[in-house]
């Protein structure tokens, strides 16, 4: 070896050498600050009170969003929902569709904007407020035997007794049973005259939680109101409030009545009412 490539030996080891050793530090750097995050972490949690959505097990995330397809069930009875393939691998080597959706198919979300003049559109959402706890209030055993059955101001002073105050930021769900009806024609129950049978909410007990600091409420059905309302009372006494509703919500029955997380991944298109959502909760 001459000494010219000795000395670029040397020079590219001692390059090595540096190069390792700020890695080195970075990682030990890294490595302090993520073991004095997690004592700041265990510190707060000793000291403060913690928020109801963490008091849950953690673990388990649940989707509560109904697979969206061409037949799935609409308030109207009309198709809401249409594709068409663009692209096909066999063809092109990949695929693509056009969608083309109704904002109020599947499960989805009505913005402010749904039921009034001025209310916030779906875009317009603080996204903090799509993330909070979720309050499941389970009326299956009356709408079992009732499918006009409301959930009533009656319904949420049985949860709160039973599991506390409604938390601020939540989304308070009707469980009614109802999406196990989804691939039937049960599911907008509609009688002779084309009048729909399924549960929602009353319009006091959408009242009485706008005294709370419920961000949203959902349900397992077609709509906020009951199949049968003539009026939509809950979607005009709530929604133009700020509030956000959630519509054909899945998976109820898989999640506590109180102690998960729930997140909704609400679209973003400008000036929208609502639209579909991909809606999961975190236990």
């Amino acid at each position: 070896m001459s000494g010219h490539e000795e000395n670029l030996f040397m020079c590219n080891a001692c390059v090595i050498e540096s190069v390792k050793s700020r890695m080195l530090s970075r990682r030990n750097l890294l490595k302090g600050s993520v073991t004095a995050a997690a004592g700041a972490i265990v510190a707060s949690s000793i000291t403060r009170p913690r928020p109801a959505a963490a008091q849950a097990k953690t673990g388990g995330v649940m989707d509560l969003t109904h697979e969206l397809h061409e037949q799935f069930p609409t308030f109207f009875g009309d198709q809401q929902f249409f594709r068409d393939q663009k692209f096909n691998y066999a063809e092109h080597k990949f695929n693509l569709f056009e969608l083309r959706v109704n904002e109020h198919t599947g499960t989805h979300v009505d913005a402010p904007l749904h039921f009034s003049e001025d209310g916030q559109s779906v875009a317009e959402i603080p996204v903090e407020k799509l993330v909070g706890p979720l309050c499941v209030v389970d009326i299956r055993e009356k709408a079992a035997s009732n499918p006009d059955a409301q959930l009533t101001p009656d319904d949420l002073e049985a949860w709160v007794a039973k599991n506390g105050e409604i938390p601020d930021g939540a989304c308070v769900a009707m469980n009614s049973g109802w999406a196990a009806l989804l691939d039937n024609t049960k599911y907008r129950n509609a009688d002779s005259e084309g009048v729909m049978h399924f549960p929602g909410f009353h319009v006091e007990a959408a009242q009485m939680l706008l005294e709370t600091g419920a961000a949203g409420i959902a349900v397992d059905t077609l709509s906020l109101d009951y199949g049968m309302s003539p009026d939509f009372a809950t979607h005009y006494g709530w929604l133009p409030e700020g509030r956000w509703g959630l519509e054909c919500i899945a998976n109820l029955d898989a999640v506590p009545a109180s102690g998960a997380t729930l997140i909704v991944g609400a679209p973003k298109h400008r000036g929208g009412s609502g639209g579909p959502a991909r809606v999961f909760a975190m236990t």
